[in-house]
């Protein structure tokens, strides 16, 4: 059994596990009797969990929260070059790689006598070159996430541990494929899909998100209604491993294209800014799930939600990546009285980075939900629109 960690953005943690958990095997043939995941626990920036090839296989396919699927190769103490050399070149390094390839070395140290990054990657890539018994060629940290990535490994030394693995993803797992074009102050397709999971909503009822910019949430919202994996139509680093076993991905392939579902609740989205809906429908387009979401290009004030009660996520204007300089107050006052007036009994959910800006939609939210949508800190603020007296 191996130990894998599934990394993500701060505060996705709990979504990663309940995925991991939630995820078990549909076919004997794999992994007879074994979950598809064994002992999750919740670190920081992601969560490690143990289980075979298949698991790792079905991590990278399913997961919708996590941002790559590493590999722990290896874990000692290290307290000098010499040291950490000779060690890392007893990991099993030929499972993964082969002489010649193309790989880039992330290091972090902190509170080690090891604590020169630059220094620690060349004694990394000089015993995997030892152990394969050819020199790899190391690439430039940039290079380890492109269309035809370098093999990222990653490296890190805590008060002289030494932890060792290896990306088994390549291109981060946010970057479904379906969205080329994005617009001003772009959510992760990572992040969306966990404001869809943390929102509790059914993925039965209708699904509005007015500020819909590139239209990620409302196709995530679809894909996830539909059950469509979310790495179906992309390209994995393992699948270049000598160590891979194409027979156990075929089948877990053939898997993931077994139609879930055929059934999909409304979804709307719309945005003030024409070009971002046109960015959205041909997202929507790319994502094969065009038919299942209406957009619309209207400012929130024009909105029209279908009659029975649903479910708002969105993520509105912050003022610090767009529009600044301008008072966001109004808006989000205005927010407040339109869903008050069309959407009485809604489920409303809103990330934000400001609980004044949130207090002037004049709705009670818990807003316990904290998460990071890149650098800067957000709550997640999750309610019901009350119905007027």
């Amino acid at each position: 059994m191996e130990t894998f960690f599934a990394l993500c953005q701060p505060g996705l943690e709990p979504w990663v596990a309940e995925e991991l958990r939630g995820i078990l095997p549909a076919d004997a043939e794999i992994t007879p009797a074994t979950p598809f995941a064994v002992n999750v626990a919740v670190d920081d920036g992601g969560v490690e969990f143990k289980g075979e090839w298949a698991a790792l296989y079905r991590a990278n396919l399913y997961l919708r929260t996590s941002d790559r699927i590493l590999v722990r190769v290896g874990a000692f103490r290290a307290t000098n070059e010499e040291e950490l050399q000779r060690r890392a070149c007893t990991l099993n390094w030929r499972r993964y790689l082969s002489p010649g390839q193309n790989v880039t070395v992330r290091v972090i140290c902190r509170k080690s006598k090891l604590f020169h990054p630059g220094l620690v990657a060349e004694h990394v890539v000089a015993a995997i070159s030892e152990r394969l018994g050819g020199a790899l060629s190391q690439a430039h940290p940039k290079q380890a996430d492109r269309v035809n990535p370098a093999q990222l490994i990653i490296v890190r030394i805590i008060e002289n541990r030494c932890t060792i693995s290896i990306d088994s993803s390549g291109v981060s797992l946010y970057k479904r494929g379906y969205r080329p074009a994005i617009a001003k102050a772009p959510l992760r397709e990572t992040l969306a899909a966990t404001l869809l999971l943390a929102s509790g909503w059914d993925r039965t009822s209708p699904l509005l998100d007015p500020f819909c910019g590139s239209g990620v949430i409302p196709i995530e919202a679809a894909m996830l209604a539909l059950g469509i994996p979310p790495g179906l139509k992309r390209r994995f680093a393992f699948m270049d491993w000598p160590g891979f076993d194409e027979v156990l991905w075929q089948i877990i392939e053939r898997e993931a294209h077994q139609p879930r579902t055929a059934s999909c609740p409304p979804l709307f989205g719309s945005d003030r800014d024409a070009g971002a809906i046109r960015m959205a429908e041909q997202n929507a387009e790319r994502a094969g799930v065009a038919q299942y979401i209406r957009c619309t290009h209207c400012a929130v004030s024009s909105i029209a939600p279908p009659p029975q009660p649903g479910w708002i996520v969105t993520n509105p204007p912050y003022g610090i990546r767009i529009a600044s300089k301008h008072d966001l107050r109004n808006l989000y006052a205005q927010f407040g009285n339109v869903l008050r007036e069309l959407c009485p009994g809604w489920h409303v959910n809103v990330l934000s980075n400001d609980l004044a800006l949130l207090g002037q939609m004049k709705i009670k939210f818990d807003t316990s939900i904290g998460m990071q949508n890149g650098a800067i800190g957000v709550r997640f603020a999750r309610g019901t629109v009350p119905h007027t007296a």
